[in-house]
């Protein structure tokens, strides 16, 4: 018989990225007394990842727990960065309720929409936290009245647009019911968790039921499977089934048991059903399983998530420079590591291919992907990728060919809106809705092909000299829409192999923007600048000047370049064309062509035509 856990609250704080979720999270943290009063603390505790906290976003969902009075409250910080919505759907499924972060500026922006039709979706209780009201330029009543209006646009019941607000200054830690008058502390925040988020509802005596949500290693432990107990007891040392997506049964014995409090698993002998655990001992567990009872084992629903839109070839680095900087680079290590990540990253998708040295990697997005190319980067690998394509699907019933859209909000400022108009008009864009801000902003909304949107971003922000804000969101699949042109400007491609020069280097930067600089060593066929116009040029940057006898009075003035423009291997991913790979190695980002040899190359644009 079900009854409620009235001391536990699971909750997920959810948000669009960078509203302060991890930030508030902190707060939460510091004022429940998980740390000592000496102990040192570093901002946005939860972003353990190195990634995270370079790039100041949420990639990884992780669980928390502190304790208010007498009742402990399970939170898990969730991404905000619609690639990694994965994370976000399968970890609503462990909680109860969540907390939605407002900008208090910004209002309701894209993954907003996202996070919040998933948990509408599973029928959770919403209490709304609009965060940085005290930012100078805060709109709080706009705020408030566009969150409203969002809930009913997606179709939220009368029970859950009746939702709560708590005004939070998530930086401090101060949080009221009224814009106007904060406490010095959280407690309200607090309180309007306990008497608006319900607590879970159980089945102590039940037969033992967990889905596992989430995985975690380590290297004594083995294996860690995290997910909620839905019914039932477990126990160190208990004997278990394990039950795969396939409804496969395997027997298993819980080694070690373990709850959350605080940024700490702490052992524990027992735990009961509604609780949020981590258990060891179960080897091949994956994510999306249920662990039951030996004698009772009954199934609970898997794990969904939406289907990737974006996908890139992973293979064997083959460049003159291959095996120099990296420790794994055969076929082998490459296909075992990611299949690997599949344990983990449930939105990922990795196909093999006819060639034995490639795999189709296929994820939410650009930045999904480059997450993964870096973390395995970080870890020694070295490979070879393709340009990001779209992944087309059929219409079953008139035979079309579908392709993936996206919802498209841009903030510019108001002199450069025409030109982002026209960028996004080339790119087959509906615009959806327009509004000038107060602050000289224009705010936009368009659908876009995903196709569009593939190498956008960079061109995007150079044309609004970096003040334009850009966030995306899939929207549906629709008819494919006619040819959108990819990149209006070619190459500058390496003529042969040597070390570049500044000689080399000055001839070369007159056909256009460098990628390196002096010293550089090159192969032929690497791409080592950007050309000016709409064809490749092939450059000799390795050139070096004939020394002769004759000497000029300006000879020893050394030759003045430009610095090269710096790509990060969001930049590189974002540059590639259809006939261009990136090289990644620990150490370095190499831009090449498919073919490397330039009469090759010839022989092919000849093929192709």
């Amino acid at each position: 018989m079900s009854q409620q856990r009235t001391d536990l609250r699971n909750l997920a704080i959810i948000a669009h990225v960078d509203h302060g979720k991890t930030t508030l999270v902190d707060a939460m943290l510091k004022q429940s007394h998980i740390f000592r009063d000496n102990q040192v603390m570093v901002e946005r505790v939860m972003d353990s990842n190195p990634l995270e906290r370079e790039r100041g976003i949420t990639i990884l969902a992780k669980n928390t727990a502190v304790t208010y009075g007498k009742v402990k409250i399970n939170i898990v910080d969730t991404p905000g960065h619609a690639d990694f919505g994965g994370e976000v759907e399968r970890v609503l499924n462990m909680v109860d309720g969540v907390l939605l972060l407002v900008d208090a500026v910004e209002g309701p922006m894209p993954q907003t929409r996202f996070v919040l039709r998933k948990a509408l979706e599973l029928h959770h209780k919403v209490v709304v936290v609009v965060n940085k009201i005290d930012r100078a330029n805060a709109r709080i009543d706009y705020a408030t009245n566009a969150t409203f209006d969002l809930f009913i646009e997606l179709g939220a019941t009368e029970d859950q647009t009746d939702f709560p607000i708590v005004y939070t200054d998530g930086l401090r830690g101060f949080a009221g019911l009224s814009p106007t008058s904060l406490a010095p502390d959280l407690q309200p925040l607090f309180e309007t968790i306990l008497s608006s988020l319900p607590p879970p509802m159980v089945e102590r005596d039940g037969p033992t039921q967990m889905l596992v949500n989430l995985l975690a290693y380590d290297d004594y432990k083995g294996r860690i499977a995290i997910g909620r107990l839905y019914a039932g007891r477990l126990r160190r040392a208990q004997e278990v089934i394990r039950i795969a997506k396939d409804g496969t049964c395997y027997p298993g014995k819980i080694a070690q048991l373990f709850v959350h409090q605080g940024l700490d698993r702490i052992e524990v002998e027992e735990a009961e059903a509604g609780e949020i655990v981590a258990v060891t001992g179960l080897a091949e567990i994956g994510i999306g399983e249920t662990i039951a009872d030996k004698d009772n084992p009954i199934a609970l629903p898997p794990l969904l998530v939406d289907e990737p839109t974006v996908q890139m070839t992973f293979s064997v680095n083959t460049s003159p420079f291959a095996g120099r900087e990296g420790k794994w680079s055969s076929s082998r290590s490459l296909r075992e590591r990611l299949f690997k990540e599949l344990e983990h990253n449930v939105s990922l998708r990795v196909y093999d291919t006819e060639t034995p040295d490639s795999f189709l990697v296929a994820g939410r997005g650009e930045l999904h992907l480059v997450v993964v190319i870096e973390t395995m980067r970080r870890e020694g690998y070295e490979l070879q990728v393709s340009r990001p394509e779209v992944i087309f699907q059929t219409d079953l019933q008139s035979g079309e060919r579908l392709e993936p859209f996206e919802r498209v909000s841009i903030e510019v400022p108001e002199e450069q809106s025409g030109l982002v108009m026209e960028m996004l008009g080339v790119r087959r864009g509906r615009l959806q809705d327009m509004r000038i801000g107060d602050q000289g902003f224009v705010h936009y909304e368009f659908i876009v092909p995903t196709r569009g949107l593939l190498g956008f971003r960079q061109a995007f922000l150079t044309a609004t000299r970096g003040t334009g804000l850009l966030n995306s969101l899939f929207h549906a699949y629709e008819p494919m829409v006619g040819e959108i042109r990819g990149r209006d400007r070619g190459s500058l491609v390496a003529w042969e192999a040597g070390i570049s020069t500044s000689y080399g280097l000055a001839s070369a930067e007159a056909s256009g923007i460098l990628f390196i600089g002096p010293g550089t060593e090159a192969y032929e066929g690497m791409i080592v600048g950007e050309a000016a116009k709409e064809r490749d040029l092939e450059v000799n940057v390795a050139k070096k000047k004939h020394l002769t006898n004759m000497r000029a009075s300006t000879s020893d003035i050394s030759v003045r370049l430009t610095p090269p423009r710096q790509m990060s291997l969001d930049n590189c991913v974002e540059y590639l064309s259809e006939d261009e790979l990136l090289e990644v190695t620990p150490k370095s980002l190499r831009l090449r062509k498919k073919v490397l040899d330039r009469h090759g190359r010839k022989r092919v644009k000849v093929a192709g035509r």
